[in-house]
């Protein structure tokens, strides 16, 4: 609940008409993005240009419409299971079904606004939406985060500070990390086309280190608190409580979210890069990676390659998501929360982007401005 709420910018702990925030678009794209890998009339929507990017955007949407409807009614009954009791005020309302409409019709309709204005932001502004959403929300909560911390017994200050200290010490380091990547070079044959030489050149693929992003987290958050959700909403089932207070808190928890994380960057890393049609793609245009022959030995030597810098940048996303909850565990500090390594990470990913979105354009407006 609290990555939750750090998503939504401290929306969903009011329940307001913003409380779903952007995840139920984030989960949309995610999911859209996998069945390009699986379902093959999706895939082939990519190469129809324009038309198919409109036809992936509106499923897209059509797809955040039904996952939010979801999630409201979820939130919905979980709020109102045995472990929160929340009593809805149903005065002026002929019954609570009614209430129950009005509350879920109600996120949904925040959940398509945020949608709208992401959408929005990307046509008209700079860099993407969304992640600029997200950005501004956990932003929000750090001064409440800070005063909460300072405000702290047994030396608040000092630990705000040194909280704070270490933050700017690892910022640096996961900048080295989001930019690091494993170049394989690739040469390019001449060939004579007309009276014109083709070719000759050299380039490289360059394949990030950590090419999944945040995404693993977030699926292995969203994984590893489904029996505490599902424990919430039948909460007088015995075992399902028992399983979920052994995997939500303490040492399993963390084996769990670590090992899932890695097995989900192997995942989506598979999903997203797909080694056979670089090959391809190689092969049709002359290109080829010295040493390798083309075909097969080619597709084998980009899986190894992709596998071997997929472990440590797995590793690296474990030790940023788990440490800090250990580290909150035993000391409370909710500014270790609202701090934690998978807040820096989406902060300090956005920013990058951001920064490379706005250095394109200033680089084409000063060649528009040089050619006119």
């Amino acid at each position: 609940m609290a990555l939750l709420n750090l998503f939504a910018g401290g929306a969903l702990s009011y329940f307001s008409v913003f409380a779903l925030g952007i995840m139920p678009y984030i989960t949309a794209q995610i999911i859209m993005q996998l069945m390009q890998g699986v379902i093959p009339a999706v895939a082939a929507w990519m190469k129809q240009g324009e038309i198919g990017r409109k036809k992936l955007t509106n499923a897209t949407r059509w797809l955040t419409l039904a996952i939010s409807v979801l999630n409201a009614f979820g939130y919905l009954m979980l709020f109102k299971s045995q472990t929160y009791g929340v009593t809805l005020n149903t005065t002026g309302l002929p019954g609570e079904w009614l209430t129950d409409i009005v509350i879920v019709a109600t996120m949904v309709i925040g959940s398509a606004l945020i949608m709208w204005m992401g959408e929005l932001i990307t046509q008209r502004g700079v860099g993407n939406g969304m992640s600029l959403i997200i950005f501004a929300n956990i932003l929000s909560g750090f001064p409440q985060a800070i005063m909460s911390s300072l405000q702290m017994e047994n030396n608040g200050i000092a630990v705000t500070i040194l909280i704070i200290v270490v933050v700017l010490l690892i910022i640096p380091a996961i900048v080295f990390v989001e930019r690091a990547q494993r170049r394989i070079p690739v040469n390019y044959a001449k060939r004579v086309t007309g009276r014109r030489i083709m070719g000759g050149t050299s380039t490289y693929i360059p394949l990030k280190v950590n090419a999944a992003g945040v995404i693993p987290i977030i699926f292995a958050s969203a994984l590893i608190y489904f029996p505490a959700q599902l424990s919430a909403i039948f909460g007088d089932v015995e075992w399902m409580r028992v399983v979920a207070d052994a995997v939500s808190v303490g040492w399993i928890n963390w084996l769990c979210t670590f090992g899932l994380i890695i097995f989900f960057t192997y995942f989506y890393a598979s999903m997203v890069f797909n080694p056979e049609q670089t090959a391809d793609q190689l092969r049709q245009n002359g290109g080829f990676i010295p040493g390798v022959r083309p075909g097969t030995a080619t597709i084998q030597y980009i899986k190894k390659i992709l596998h071997r810098i997929s472990l440590p940048g797995s590793i690296y996303l474990a030790i940023l998501a788990v440490v800090p909850t250990i580290i909150f565990y035993f000391t409370g500090n909710m500014l270790i929360s609202a701090f934690g390594g998978t807040s820096i990470l989406i902060l300090v990913g956005v920013a990058l982007d951001t920064m490379s979105k706005v250095e394109s354009q200033l680089k084409m407006h000063n060649y528009e401005g040089f050619f006119k």
